[in-house]
């Protein structure tokens, strides 16, 4: 049986729990759950760069404690503190424990375990948000860091003739398949991944990660993304986006939309050449 490693920061600020939430999947971390008072991270254990977390919680000034949890005991903790997301007469995001709700577009069942994508955190609910204003109808749909694949399961259900879902965690492969049959969805491909070396040609890509991977991987996503295609990204702070802009507009065009919440912020393109 799997271990998993709890780490808590406790009266932290919300601004602290942003950067930290943003920076520590690049350490291991792959889900995490904001407290009242701070932020709770987990990671598979013997997973984690401890000394760059020690390094970051020097430079922040923040401390922190651990716990390690066994499979059980853990998705019975995340269980106990998942509440349902909703997006005010478009869509309502729950777990098979909640009632399903009249008066959406959409609705979305996530297992509630360690995988980062429940719809909770700003960026998610950003690239929802603009995957709205979108028309997925008969597109080709590539999801890279897929989490639990909220994101690739609504590609589908707004028309996407095929989706390709991809993450590097093996953890987040399973709750992909388990939440793909949960909603009833055909057309998602998952695959195991941390490079776009194998991916398919796209029409439209939906990255929600952060900073560093989406600057290592923007010339692979723009040799992917079709002429006239859309390009949707978040898991950025606000500011980041002079980095992010620098970078993406030579290969794709000027943004043109930006989504901001909380201090986080989504940027849309429309690949021009």
């Amino acid at each position: 049986m799997m271990t998993y490693l709890e780490i808590h920061f406790n009266d932290i600020s919300p601004e602290t729990s942003d950067v930290l939430v943003a920076l520590l999947p690049d350490m291991g971390f792959s889900g995490m759950e904001e407290t009242a008072t701070g932020l709770k991270a987990y990671a598979t254990e013997g997973q984690v760069d401890t000394s760059a977390l020690d390094t970051l919680c020097a430079d922040l000034g923040v401390t922190y404690t651990n716990a390690v949890l066994k499979e059980e005991n853990w998705n019975s903790s995340w269980e106990s503190n998942f509440d349902p997301v909703i997006l005010p007469g478009k869509i309502h995001v729950r777990a098979h424990f909640h009632p399903s709700l009249e008066g959406f577009d959409h609705e979305i069942l996530i297992t509630p375990k360690m995988s980062f994508g429940t719809g909770h955190h700003a960026t998610t609910r950003m690239m929802m948000l603009g995957m709205l204003e979108m028309d997925f109808t008969g597109k080709e749909v590539l999801d890279f860091g897929t989490g639990t694949g909220i994101l690739a399961i609504l590609a589908e259900r707004l028309g996407a003739s095929s989706v390709d879902a991809i993450d590097n965690d093996h953890w987040s492969i399973s709750n992909v398949n388990e939440n793909i049959a949960l909603n009833a969805v055909s057309n998602i491909k998952v695959a195991l991944a941390d490079k776009l070396d194998e991916v398919r040609p796209c029409d439209l890509l939906l990255a929600n990660i952060n900073k560093h991977v989406l600057l290592a991987h923007a010339a692979s996503m723009a040799q992917l993304l079709r002429p006239d295609g859309f390009l949707l990204i978040s898991g950025l702070l606000a500011d980041d986006q002079v980095d992010i802009e620098m970078v993406f507009t030579p290969l794709f065009g000027k943004a043109i939309n930006l989504y901001a919440d909380n201090g986080w912020i989504a940027l849309a393109f429309k690949k021009e050449f």
